[in-house]
């Protein structure tokens, strides 16, 4: 009964443009969704609605026209009453009873026309935008793409890079056309370096960001299991991602070699990285904590002593990037030494922090199988008295799901936590047989309410302890 009351409440028609917002407007996405949801007032559980222009302008509409049939139907279902219209009556019943179901299809209808009459026009002049201040750039200008790792890689060169040049990049993870086009509007004209993050969403986004950047230098972050909802293989995805290095010479193409993945892909005379080194530089002497790390680059006789705020093995290899091309572009060393200390973990990027005498290392943005293959060496490798992890796994894997997610447990079980606290999707059954079939040993833990899971660390955790928290789903993932 509770489930039914909710389609007449006012939470219903915020869930409604929830459920729109979070699946990206995507139509087929949301009617899944709308579909397999019996109780409208547990829709959100992880986040909640961004009341945003779009939004905002849904909601009204939304609103107006559910209350609107409603009332239609009330007046229909009166008049059959006093008239003794049995007809009449039942049909005004039937109205106003299936308003919220008959306009949470036709809000679709007003999302395409959005579409269509507002967002490919302005799609047009974001790109234009973005073409006019960029391509005509004189500055050395650095696109980075890939899978995983994009918005760290971009942080890390602005970091370094900003301690002896002029830099400009996009901010935080804004890295689609749109805000490619603020962006621009922004720059002064007098930059030396410019740092563009593609973000890759479909078919063809990475190309046409390139051909209105025009990239001087291009670096690929990595390929993995990403976006197969809409790419479908890993092979389209890598495709779309490596067209980030069209027109840029061979010798500015810098390619993660640490990634199996994106090794099929790198062309010749293309240049490469890994956690043992860049350019020419080989990395020696690492020591971890979970506070930060501190690596040694050398060649030939140059030697740099390098500390950093980031932990993970796997950041070797974007850290001695951008130490070696920052002295490539002209930066000395004692500027590399100083922009290396400044590097610190992005919010939800590998972050950890002190918790009433434990540790929780926050790596919940986004997710894909490198980011496990990474967060759980670090975990091995970390000292605790009790060693946790936490995930829900992993989004948009599409026909590789079931695969990735075994992948995942072994993983896990690699890593040898004393507990695996897993949220309960549609996933965690091959999460449990990846556990399974690799050994594990330890205590696996089912929660339902994620939410509730994180508000509560401090009761779940104990003096001496070190949680790995990664990954997070957004509520229209089951």
């Amino acid at each position: 009964m509770k489930a039914v009351i909710s389609l007449y409440t006012p939470a219903f028609c915020r869930a409604i443009i929830y459920m729109l917002q979070a699946s990206e407007y995507r139509i087929m996405p949301y009617l899944l969704w709308f579909w397999r949801t019996h109780d409208f007032s547990k829709v959100t559980y992880r986040r909640t609605l961004e009341k945003t222009r779009a939004a905002n302008g849904l909601l009204t509409l939304l609103t107006i026209g559910i209350y609107v049939q409603m009332l239609f139907g009330i007046s229909l279902l009166i008049a059959g009453y006093t008239e003794e219209l049995t007809e009449l009556y039942y049909f005004g019943l039937g109205i106003m009873l299936a308003a919220p179901i008959v306009w949470a299809h036709l809000i679709i209808v007003f999302v395409l026309l959005a579409k269509a009459l507002v967002l490919m026009p302005q799609e047009a002049r974001h790109i234009q935008t973005a073409k006019t201040a960029l391509a005509s750039h004189q500055a050395t200008k650095i696109a980075i793409a890939g899978s995983y790792g994009k918005t760290t890689m971009k942080e890390l060169l602005q970091t370094v890079l900003s301690e002896g040049k002029k830099v400009a990049a996009t901010p935080a993870n804004k890295n689609v056309t749109s805000s490619h086009a603020a962006f621009a509007k922004r720059l002064k004209g007098d930059e030396d370096i410019i740092i563009v993050e593609y973000g890759e969403g479909k078919p063809g986004d990475v190309a046409r960001m390139n051909a209105y950047v025009e990239p001087t230098h291009a670096v690929i972050t990595g390929i993995a299991p990403a976006h197969l909802d809409r790419y479908k293989t890993l092979d389209a995805a890598a495709q779309d991602i490596f067209s980030a290095v069209e027109g840029v010479s061979p010798a500015h193409v810098f390619v993660n070699a640490d990634s199996t993945d994106a090794e099929p892909y790198i062309g010749p005379d293309q240049q490469t990285y890994t956690r043992e080194g860049a350019l020419g530089w080989r990395v020696t002497s690492t020591k971890y904590s979970v506070e930060g790390m501190s690596f040694t680059p050398t060649k030939g006789r140059k030697r740099l002593k390098l500390q950093t705020k980031l932990i993970g093995e796997h950041l070797l290899g974007p850290l001695s990037l951008a130490a070696a091309l920052a002295l490539e572009l002209g930066l000395t060393e004692a500027q590399v030494t100083r922009g290396i200390a400044k590097t610190k973990p992005h919010e939800h990027r590998m972050q950890p922090y002190a918790l009433n005498g434990t540790w929780v290392i926050d790596d919940t943005y986004n997710g894909n199988l490198e980011g496990i293959r990474a967060g759980t060496a670090l975990l091995a490798q970390l000292p605790a008295k009790r060693k946790l992890y936490a995930t829900p796994g992993l989004v948009d894997q599409g026909k590789l799901t079931k695969e990735v997610h075994i992948q995942v447990g072994q993983l896990i079980a690699r890593a040898k936590p004393d507990i695996v606290v897993l949220f309960q999707n549609s996933v965690t059954k091959h999460i449990k047989d990846g556990l399974e079939f690799a050994g594990y040993k330890g205590e696996v833990r089912i929660e339902k309410r994620p939410l509730e899971f994180y508000e509560n660390l401090t009761h779940f955790l104990a003096s001496g302890d070190l949680l790995l928290m990664q990954n997070d789903w957004t509520d229209n993932y089951r």
